[in-house]
């Protein structure tokens, strides 16, 4: 759940697709965001996060800063404060922790009319969360679902100042938000991101953060696993997002997950639970930095985020899938529904009219069946996913298609900007 959020807004936990090696390192359902206020999930096809983009340097006027990373452990007697993963636990925080911060987003409650119909205000709400800093002009990096319907927030530091801060742009569909603070430089210290995608199973990491209102609290832990996908705020897929072991609660969101070198890999967002709790089990998912390098750049400079979006509900199927199904194509990505008015639809793709069960899973028969993008195969929704993310609202695309007749054509659509919410 959100890291303040009670439980059962997100439905149930996640689990990966053991029947399906190629969709092992996805969750079929959503996780739960770690803050305080809710968040959901995806959107049907034409959306890709991590990846699309570029993750180099900044192209902001005030790029982010390079802090220096931890020293290397010396050789010889290993420090006590040394973990069984090998990571200078003590050593990380007190380099990194004066750059996380503690978040207090307040929200004004619906006002209404009591009984006699008088006016009646309503109460307001405090959400806590955890952040980062990420250059010296006082942005930092924390969870959209921590800021979500904020009217007031607040940013207090390790030396106990808080301050107001104000909130520069919001991502929905990666769970991301950037905020600003008025304080002198000297007064913060930046975190570096580091390249996600050199990230490895097994990778000793650290969590800072303040899970339940308890200050800049310290925890260790490994990389879990790679490529996971969790559902947004609005109902979209994170992709590459990094699962971890290092315990996570509630107010932890937002926060950093550091890696041995003192570099920020991911932004600490979501938990798994058991049983409708919401306590940590060992398994939380971090948005990844590179992601995050691209999102920030782009809400520091516009506010927003824009994606291209085609407007369709698509499904992986496998060749002995298509072979049982006798689908027109062997491989492709079959299009269950497609979006009214959206650009799939003035392209003149048509998704499925028939519902048919083969080994537990549902498949919507009589569409067509994506195997191209711009002349490049896709033989899952990952690719076509990342193919479309590639692009810009307005760009336009060729899309190989080929209908349920078996015949086949090409089509061109016009992307359009992704909605705030997901397809139906």
């Amino acid at each position: 759940m959100s890291l303040s959020e009670t439980s059962g807004q997100f439905g149930s936990p996640g689990r990966p697709d053991a029947a399906d090696p190629a969709r092992a390192g996805r969750l079929t359902s959503a996780a739960r965001p770690i803050a305080t206020l809710a968040a959901a999930s995806l959107l049907g096809g034409g959306v890709a996060l991590a990846g699309a983009w570029a993750v180099g340097a900044f192209d902001d006027p005030a790029p982010l800063v390079e802090a220096a990373p931890v020293a290397a452990q010396q050789s010889g007697a290993a420090s006590a404060t040394t973990g069984s993963t090998g990571i200078d636990v003590a050593d990380i925080y007190r380099r990194s922790g004066p750059g996380v911060v503690q978040i207090t987003s307040t929200s004004n409650g619906q006002s209404g009319v009591d009984v006699f119909g008088n006016p009646v205000e309503g109460q307001s709400q405090q959400a806590l969360g955890s952040g980062f800093v990420v250059d010296k002009d006082g942005h930092i990096v924390t969870n959209y679902h921590v800021v979500q319907g904020a009217s007031r927030v607040e940013v207090s530091f390790s030396n106990q100042d808080t301050v107001k801060a104000t909130i520069v742009g919001t991502d929905p569909s990666t769970d991301l938000a950037v905020l600003k603070v008025d304080v002198p430089a000297k007064a913060l210290t930046p975190l570096a991101l580091a390249n996600s995608d050199v990230v490895r199973v097994g990778d000793p990491v650290v969590a800072i953060g303040n899970p339940f209102g308890l200050e800049r609290t310290v925890t260790a832990g490994i990389v879990s696993a790679l490529q996971r996908e969790v559902r947004s705020p609005n109902n979209y897929t994170i992709d590459h997002v990094i699962q971890t072991d290092a315990p996570i609660n509630s107010g932890n969101s937002g926060g950093p997950l550091i890696d041995a070198q003192g570099r920020v890999i991911g932004v600490n967002s979501q938990i798994e639970t058991a049983n409708g709790g919401g306590g940590n089990v060992g398994i939380g998912f971090a948005v990844p930095s590179n992601t995050v390098k691209s999102i920030v750049s782009q809400l520091l400079v516009d506010g927003r985020v824009d994606r291209a979006f085609l407007g369709v509900t698509l499904q992986d199927v496998s060749a002995d899938v298509a072979g049982v199904l006798r689908l027109p194509a062997s491989k492709g990505v079959l299009v269950g529904a497609v979006k009214p008015g959206s650009p799939a639809a003035k392209a003149g793709l048509e998704g499925g009219t028939t519902q048919v069960v083969v080994a537990g899973e549902s498949y919507q028969l009589g569409g067509d069946m994506i195997v191209a993008i711009d002349g490049k195969q896709v033989a899952s929704v990952d690719a076509l996913r990342e193919a479309i993310a590639a692009h810009k609202p307005g760009d336009k695309v060729s899309i190989t298609v080929v209908h349920a007749d078996g015949s086949k054509a090409t089509v061109e659509a016009a992307l359009a900007r992704a909605p705030e919410a997901s397809t139906p």
